[in-house]
């Protein structure tokens, strides 16, 4: 086996763990969006959606922890690469969890502060972060960008 085959295995496997992460990004976004949609449901139409609205958050948060240590590390075979993405990526991708738990946080810590009232903000923070993660990890996948590496 010649360095080049060994390199371009490497970047092949790199370059289909990024669209990996890239389709999870997505799914994770649209997880988000379906539990905004819910809640706005549940709000104004159906008080029976929130049980849908509170089991979307409980299905999907795990997804953010695996969005940050997907971020983070790539394994490549028997040795593992720190940051396959760029800075700004794995900034986005460590806030998802701590945005969660500030989200979860202010919902059923009682205070007499009333952080509750930060939770809706809280929530559309998140779609935030979460739709600009999806933004950069395509850019980084995309064809041009690939054959910019390459050459």
């Amino acid at each position: 086996m010649t360095i080049n085959s060994a390199l371009n295995r490497d970047q092949h496997r790199r370059h289909w763990m990024k669209i990996g992460f890239y389709a999870l990004a997505v799914f994770f976004n649209l997880c988000l969006i379906a539990q905004l949609l819910t809640v706005g449901i549940a709000y104004f139409n159906d008080p029976g959606w929130w049980n849908i609205h509170v089991l979307l958050v409980r299905g999907y948060s795990g997804l953010s922890l695996i969005l940050f240590a997907g971020s983070a590390i790539s394994f490549a075979g028997s040795r593992s690469e720190i940051a396959p993405f760029s800075k700004r990526i794995r900034s986005l991708a460590a806030s998802l969890p701590v945005l969660l738990g500030l989200q979860f946080g202010s919902i059923h810590l009682k205070t007499p502060l009333h952080l509750e009232i930060l939770h809706p903000l809280i929530g559309f923070t998140l779609v935030y972060v979460s739709s600009t993660l999806v933004h950069p990890v395509w850019r980084s996948i995309s064809p041009t960008t690939i054959q910019s590496d390459l050459t």
